[in-house]
């Protein structure tokens, strides 16, 4: 087994790609790890906007999560419509793309692209976090601690999808059983104390009020609360990696995500008012987070505690998948209708698509590296982000229903509407709420990769009447071209680049640039011995020697002048420059030598212009015993072979 294969498994053939699809008890982990997450920093978010009241805080904690848990279920009824009507993926983008058009369509992808990026560095950030609240001795570690995470997560997810979510599977219902089961010991201490419990473990002390519970904090808090519903939309987008009849296996899925969030939001919420719970500031000594008190309150920290805190932070950790699932999903449609590179749309050796999970992965780092390792300024963007695509694809699916015969038409309609408005409504309270904490970054990213992505389109637009035709081949004779091959010495490598050019083309211009007099050897003793005379007894034509000299100790730049004067002289013809390379057997021998004929060949290709053609002439270096090789050894040793022409045979090709 190669080291390939040891890390990301061996290639999965197109034909097994039916057996990679997943049912709804792997879905859940694969697609609803964001939202299940989101349990444990949306409460948080909100518990800490709402710090300045003191211990008056816990509160109002039930009521905001009592609004958003209506919230969310009024999304969920929304959801389930559009995956019954886009059985093959019914994202945002693709929703707004077929019934809103291409600009809101690309809004659509924007929004969503920044929410992907930034929950994969929101739930690894917190994920650490809960970890260090455990373990305080990790705190100076924080940020090595997430791009480690973050490592790991990239290296499961290129393995492929089955992959990712049986290894899910363990850690997400080991958190959903004992954040349960918490909740439910914490709910019958509750009413067996008549409302007022005793914590094993007491929470920290709040801080004494500072502010009164305005309209304005209360806002704040709801907005903040609100990124409890991230992570929704995922099952709709990623319909298709379910089996036969995937429309119904995608509801189960989310009707199974969102029953679960309600249940952990509604027992967070009731516990962290009963205890007296609130947030901790992050990013700080001694930081605790919400649900680490509340496990500590209800159970104390023995083993289960231990247990508890592991699979949450494994699960906060791991939630990052949402994205790894769907972001991937997104550049690919992106890319089929041109608005991103090619090679997004293309599915790597495990059936995933392995640009998009590299790049989001780069992305995230990049957040993680800048903000530190800790995120929670970066929530006011996930829940705009989330929101704007919430709202398009309801009113997508309103236009949809509009169109649509059904007889049902107008009742789905109809919740699609309830569901656009709220979003809507949702969208504008975070928006203004949070402006002014970093909201207003989100004006100036959307629009940005909204922009990037109309800019990539316009260019494949641009390349595709440049390069496009549909009129038959010209044909028309064209004169044989001028050859040059770069020369450092004499050897084997320039021998079979030589004995190449001869049969492309009568006229070879052999260049030797003597930059670095130690590195090149002089030739004009050698050449007529070694090249001249072997040719001309074979009645073969005779490479011109071209000697330049480098008064700045330059190789890339003499050469591509005197290429230029080539072409300027032969406006008919093409300038084919064939590079000789040699090719190592080992991949950490290319340390011990330059890399002159890549940056060559790359100059050539930007700067070379129309007439020039450049041509890899590799010689393999092997030390096993190599056909081509003892061939042309022999022909040096046999005069009366040294004109012949030798190929390499086929089957020794790389």
């Amino acid at each position: 087994m190669s080291w390939k294969e040891l890390l990301f498994g061996k290639p999965i053939p197109d034909d097994e790609a039916e057996e990679e699809k997943l049912g709804p008890l792997a879905g859940i982990p694969v697609l609803g790890l964001d939202a299940l997450a989101s349990a444990a920093y949306g409460p948080e978010a909100a518990l800490t906007v709402l710090l300045v009241l003191g211990t008056a805080g816990s509160r109002y904690i039930g009521p905001l999560i009592a609004i958003i848990a209506g919230l969310l279920l009024i999304v969920q009824f929304s959801y389930r419509q559009t995956i019954a009507a886009y059985p093959d993926g019914g994202g945002s983008y693709s929703v707004a793309r077929e019934n809103l058009g291409t600009k809101p369509a690309l809004l659509a992808a924007a929004a969503l692209a920044l929410d992907y990026v930034l929950n994969v560095a929101v739930a690894i950030s917190a994920g650490v976090g809960a970890l260090v609240s455990a373990v305080p001795a990790l705190f100076p570690h924080m940020l090595l601690l997430c791009l480690l995470l973050l490592g790991l997560l990239t290296l499961v997810n290129l393995r492929g999808l089955r992959t990712a979510g049986m290894l899910f599977m363990v850690p997400t219902y080991l958190f959903v059983g004992c954040l349960g089961l918490t909740l439910l010991m914490g709910v019958v201490k509750l009413v067996a104390s008549g409302g007022h419990p005793a914590a094993v473990v007491p929470p920290p002390r709040l801080p004494t009020g500072t502010a009164t519970a305005s309209l304005w904090l209360l806002m704040r808090a709801f907005a903040s609360g609100c990124t409890a519903m991230t992570g929704v939309e995922a099952v709709s987008n990623g319909v298709p990696i379910f089996r036969e009849p995937r429309a119904r296996g995608a509801q189960r899925t989310l009707a199974g995500i969102v029953g679960i969030l309600a249940m952990l939001l509604g027992g967070v919420a009731l516990l962290s008012h009963a205890y007296g719970i609130g947030a901790t500031p992050p990013g700080q000594a001694g930081y605790q987070s919400v649900l680490s008190q509340v496990v500590s309150a209800v159970a104390g920290r023995g083993v289960f505690y231990y247990v508890t805190i592991a699979a949450i932070v494994a699960v906060l950790c791991l939630s990052a998948n949402t994205s790894f699932a769907g972001f991937p999903r997104l550049c690919r449609l992106l890319a089929l209708e041109g608005h991103l590179p090619a090679a997004f749309s293309h599915s790597g050796r495990r059936l995933v698509y392995s640009t998009g999970i590299i790049i989001l992965s780069l992305l995230a780092a990049v957040l993680l590296v800048a903000f530190g390792g800790v995120t929670d300024h970066l929530i006011p963007l996930f829940a705009v982000g989330a929101f704007l695509a919430f709202t398009l694809s309801q009113f997508g699916m309103v236009f949809h229903w509009r169109r649509s015969t059904d007889p049902r038409a107008k009742h789905y309609r109809v919740v699609n509407a309830v569901g656009a408005g709220a979003t809507a409504l949702t969208l504008g309270v975070v928006a203004v709420s949070k402006f002014t904490e970093g909201a207003w970054m989100t004006f100036v990213f959307i629009p940005l990769a909204f922009l990037l992505f109309s800019a990539t389109r316009r260019h494949y637009e641009r390349v595709e009447r440049a390069t496009g035709t549909d009129q038959p081949m010209q044909v028309v004779p064209a004169p044989e071209p001028v050859v040059v091959v770069p020369v450092k010495r004499l050897d084997l490598v320039t021998e079979k680049a030589l004995q190449f050019a001869l049969t492309i083309s009568p006229e070879v211009h052999a260049v030797q640039v003597r930059a670095q007099v130690h590195e090149c050897a002089e030739l004009n003793g050698c050449w007529r011995k070694r090249v001249e005379a072997p040719l001309k007894a074979a009645g073969l034509p005779v490479p011109t020697l071209v000697v330049l000299r480098s008064t700045y100790r330059q190789v890339v730049d003499p050469l591509l002048g005197y290429i230029r004067k080539l072409a300027k002289a032969h406006p008919d013809r093409f300038i084919a420059v064939l590079v000789p390379e040699l090719i190592e057997h080992r991949w950490y021998h290319y340390l011990l030598h330059s890399h002159t004929a890549t940056v060559l060949k790359m100059m050539l290709l930007f700067r070379g212009g129309p007439q020039v053609v450049v041509i890899n002439a590799p010689w393999y270096l092997r030390e096993r015993r190599h056909p081509f090789r003892d061939a042309v050894l022999r022909a040096r040793k046999q005069p009366a072979l040294r004109g012949a022409r030798i190929q390499q045979p086929v089957s020794d090709a790389p």
